[in-house]
């Protein structure tokens, strides 16, 4: 039987672009589960690299560790995502976190217009009239202010 290929976690993070922290971080969350050496090193296989690959692809896409986790259990990130066929509990999971995010980027987009229509009208309660304004800058100046036309 061949001995599954084993590497630390500076190796692993190396071989995966995955940080040591975020290595430590999905085995704490308990994505990953590497052996331990006698010495207490950790100890990770290739699984465990494509396992960790995968999680970061999925989180750096605005998955969640809860969402990834069930695609774990069912064996989904045990080859590189793009070499397999989508797995269904994942598609779904993604799909409806996609969904959540277009309602929250719809309720973001509907508050940030009625707080710019707020700006807006506290600004016009704020400018005097136009006939005013002019009038005041006519008399700051020493001239009589224009008399609109129709009017004496």
């Amino acid at each position: 039987m061949v001995k599954e290929m084993e590497m630390r976690i500076g190796e692993l993070a190396q071989r995966t672009g995955v940080t040591p922290r975020a290595l430590r971080y999905y085995e704490q969350q308990g994505l990953l589960a590497p052996e331990r050496a006698a010495n207490g090193y950790r100890e990770y296989g290739a699984l465990d690299g494509v396992r960790a690959a995968n999680i970061r692809e999925l989180l750096s896409a605005g998955l969640t560790v809860e969402d990834v986790r069930p695609a774990l259990e069912q064996g989904c990130l045990d080859v590189p995502l793009r070499e397999r066929a989508g797995c269904a509990a994942e598609l779904r999971t993604a799909t409806d976190r996609l969904a959540a995010l277009d309602e929250r980027i719809a309720a973001l987009h509907g508050l940030r217009n009625r707080l710019a229509h707020h700006i807006d009208e506290v600004r016009s309660a704020a400018e005097p009239p136009r006939s005013t304004a002019l009038a005041a800058r006519s008399v700051r100046v020493g001239r009589a202010a224009p008399v609109p036309e129709g009017r004496p």
